[in-house]
């Protein structure tokens, strides 16, 4: 229904479940059944909700989440079999969307908190890592599998790994697709906290009610200017990664990797 005396009218969402407590905006992407993996409808309300969020006069500071025991799978693979079949979205405005999803975050001159309630994967990791806070429970895994189904880590990942945690273990990371754990995510920085799942919630909510109980100005011109060098980052690195995903779902490994996964089997690449 349409919240009286705010900009955002939340029946606009299907995919994304959006509430509020206080001055906290929560978005939680609502596909619990499928580990709130991207479909292209989830894509494209992801791609508007931080702007209309930034512009929510009713809100400070937003909460980022995922419905159920994960925080987001990554791309829907029913969505990535599609692309293999020929019956695709334009990659083009994909990549419009990816853009727009990677700019409200970094632009959203409000916090935005990510609470990791499980596994972000792919594109989920992006989201995730590009928050301004990241707090994780004990059990979630972090991973950018693009390479493991052939495909070029596009959407945010090449950007934001190696500002978190430096080239080194970024390119690990990155080049083979590995997980890494909450608590050493935490460790190495990657995150900003890791806390018992049981307890996720509770810090969650003390979190944010310290963020809004804050001064707003401040907060958010400290965001901006912090974000600075990422939003440089951003405009030189994003397009070329998106051209370079793009290109490589055309090629044979990523239609293996997909059929693949299909039918729950190991890949083999061929290079191609």
């Amino acid at each position: 229904m349409a919240i009286e005396g705010t900009g955002m009218n939340f029946d606009h969402y299907k995919l994304l479940t959006l509430s509020r407590n206080g001055r906290v905006l929560t978005i939680m992407m609502n596909r619990p059944e499928l580990m709130n993996a991207v479909n292209h409808a989830l894509h494209e309300e992801m791609a508007r909700v931080f702007f209309e969020a930034a512009d929510d006069p009713d809100s400070d500071v937003i909460v980022l989440t995922g419905a159920g025991k994960a925080f987001s799978a990554g791309g829907d693979f029913d969505w990535l079999e599609k692309q293999v079949k020929g019956d695709r979205v334009p990659f083009v405005h994909e990549a419009k969307s990816m853009r727009r999803i990677v700019m409200g975050l970094l632009d959203c001159p409000k916090p935005v908190i990510a609470k990791v309630n499980g596994d972000a994967m792919g594109f989920g990791a992006s989201i995730a890592l590009l928050s301004d806070i990241v707090i994780a429970a004990d059990h979630a895994r972090f991973a950018d599998p693009h390479v493991r189904l052939g495909l070029v880590a596009g959407d945010g990942g090449a950007l934001i790994w190696p500002q978190l945690i430096g080239f080194a273990k970024a390119k690990h990371y990155l080049l083979t697709g590995d997980a890494i754990d909450a608590v050493t995510a935490e460790r190495i920085n990657l995150i900003s906290f890791v806390v018992p799942a049981a307890e996720l919630d509770s810090y969650v909510d003390s979190y944010a009610q310290k963020l809004a109980r804050g001064a707003q100005s401040a907060i958010r011109y400290t965001k901006s200017v912090t974000n600075i060098a990422l939003r440089q980052l951003f405009s030189s690195v994003f397009e070329a990664g998106v051209a370079y995903e793009g290109l490589s779902t055309y090629t044979r490994d990523f239609g293996e990797a997909v059929h693949a996964v299909m039918e729950k089997r190991r890949p083999e690449f061929k290079g191609e």
